[in-house]
Formats: C-alpha cells, structure tokens, sequence
C-alpha cells in the first residue's frame, strides 16, 4: 500500500497525487478524465474506465486428438464462470469432430455463449450477454422455482411410478447448474470490474451473497434429482401407502422451509429467517421416523426410500443454511 498526504490547492480543493507507474499500466493522458467511486466500505475506487465498457478479456486453449474431452469442457465451464469475454480453441491441425461437438453442447449450456468464428483449425465462442440485464435477483427466483418443482415431481414419480417425469427431472438439473454458472459468472465479473456493479445497482458483498446462495440452491436441486434417480430404482417396488404419505409429509415440510427461507432472503428479514430455522428439528424427526420404517422392507426397497428421506432431510438442511446466510449478512449490513 502507498501511503499519500492529502493537500489543498486554491483554498478549497483536496488533492492526492496518483502512483506514476499506475498512470502508465492504465495509459493515462494529461487532461484524460477518471471515474471516482466511493465504496460502501468507505474506500474510493479510481478507475480509467468510465464509459461503462465492458473488460475485454480472452483465454485460449489448445486442443487436438488426444484432448480429454470431460477436462475440455470443465476448462470450458471454469473460463465462463471466470468471466472471459471469448473462448478460442485452437488445433495444429484440423479440429477434431469431438471438439465442434462439445463447442455445440457447451453454448448450450452456458447462457450467452455463441460461435461467432470458425476455420478449420480454430473455433471462438463470445459471450453476447450484457449482465445487466440478468439481475441476480430474476436468477435467484428462477432457480428457486426450478428446484422447487423438482422436488415436488420427483415425489409424484415416486407415487405414480412415473418413469418418463423421473427422466424429465433429471433433464431439468441442467438448467439449474446454467443458471447458477451464471451467477457465479457474474460474481467474478463484478469482482474484476467495480463500473459493472455501480451498472447492476449491485455492491461487491452483496455479489458474493448472491453466489452463496446461489450455490445453495444448486445443492438443493441436485438432492431433488437423487430422488428423482431412486424413484427410478422404486419403478417396479410397491410400497406401502402409510410410508408414501409419510414422505409425502416430510417432503412438504422441507419445501416450506425452502420457501420460508428464500422469502426471507428476499425481504431480508431475520425474524423471520429464524423462525424458518426452528423448523429444520421437525423435519429431522420426520425423517427419522422414515427410516425406523423402512428397516421393515427389503434390500432393494429400504436402501432408495432411505436415499429419499435422506435428500428430503438434506433439502430442509441447506435451506436452513439459506436463512443462516440472511441473519448473517442483513446484521453485517445493519453494522
């Protein structure tokens, strides 16, 4: 950290004196104008980027026939989530067919991300998503509503011995994990460019408060689609109608205090983020009772119904842990 004395010129007008090898890293001019942002923490940010222009930043990979093709998509994902504005894959030679088949399946995951040139030794993906016009809060919502209706599915399949809307709900995952690459993409965005979260109305910290939970609900829809998986595993297992209707029950349980806790996390009430998390006890012991049941059954029954209870219990926990978040953030905001 430079330490600089603050001045005064002309009788009225503060001044500080700027880093000179800053000046130079940033080709600053005499007479060029820098945006002044004063941080929530007190601080002030100095920037030359005041046009509200987006960073441009690109990450290259090399690729050929001996590419792994998970590894490649994984570093596809992390240079999204990491917020480069293009992709480009390049080969020595020509691109092997596995490559353009994975470029295609990862724009269509990654929400934004287009082919915008293509020879036959290289390709390069764009993101063409202004962030501001995702709003954190839209996501969140959206994500909510996903993983609620997922869980409330994969009960139905359970009872119905629906096999094709078992199958839809592990389908449905995927547009959860986008949805939450993107808040995570915007995160690390706002990180790296403070115009951008003076633009979205969103401060650095509250960005942060937004993945956390983000990835909350991300673990949430995951238990959904494991259920999902083991009402797959019941699709020839009859169980009696006493223990369905006690699943039934705890699984209510657990999307109330989902939506209890998201209720808070929007409004940022602690109160009634507390309360939700009294609730979290009782479905621990509705669960239990789950399990004292199933020990009756067979193998092949007892292990996916457990599986079950054990994700209803787990979607209960992280929504607990959701409005544990709120207490703690809305109290360091009260500060």
């Amino acid at each position: 950290m430079e330490i600089r004395k603050v001045q005064i010129t002309g009788g009225s007008s503060y001044i500080v004196s700027l880093p000179k090898q800053w000046i130079k890293s940033a080709n600053i001019q005499k007479n060029d104008p820098v945006g002044l942002v004063v941080q929530p923490d007190g601080s002030l940010l100095i920037t030359p980027k005041i046009g509200g222009e987006s960073v441009q930043r690109i990450r290259v990979f090399e690729v050929g026939a001996a590419t792994d093709r998970t590894y490649l998509l994984r570093l596809l994902v992390g240079a999204y989530i990491s917020g480069f504005t293009a992709i480009r894959l390049e080969s020595k030679g020509r691109l092997p067919p596995f490559v353009l088949q994975l470029v295609r399946e990862f724009t269509q995951m990654a929400i934004g991300q287009e082919v915008v040139g293509e020879t036959d030794s290289s390709i390069t993906i764009k993101d063409l998503l202004n962030p501001v016009e995702m709003p954190f809060d839209n996501t969140i919502k959206r994500m909510h509503l996903l993983a609620r209706s997922m869980q409330q599915d994969a009960m139905a399949a359970i009872r119905g011995h629906d096999a094709a809307l078992a199958g839809d709900i592990i389908v449905r995952d995927t547009e959860v994990d986008r949805l939450h690459w993107l808040v995570a993409r915007q995160d690390n965005l706002i990180m790296s460019d403070a115009t951008l979260s003076r633009r979205m109305g969103i401060p650095v910290n509250q960005a942060a408060y937004y993945l956390q939970v983000s990835r909350i609900i991300e673990r949430i829809a995951d238990h959904a689609t494991r259920v999902a998986h083991n009402a797959l595993a019941l699709i020839d297992r009859e169980v009696e109608a006493a223990t369905l209707d006690l699943m039934d029950e705890a699984s209510v349980l657990a999307l109330q205090i989902f939506s209890w806790s998201m209720e808070a996390f929007h409004t940022g009430d602690t109160r009634k983020a507390n309360a939700t998390l009294q609730k979290v006890r009782d479905l621990e012991e509705k669960t239990q009772k789950i399990d004292t049941r199933v020990l009756r059954f067979e193998a092949v029954t007892a292990i996916p119904m457990r599986q079950v209870a054990d994700s209803i219990r787990r979607i209960g926990e992280y929504s607990g842990d959701i409005s544990e978040s709120v207490i703690n953030y809305t109290v360091g905001q009260e500060a």
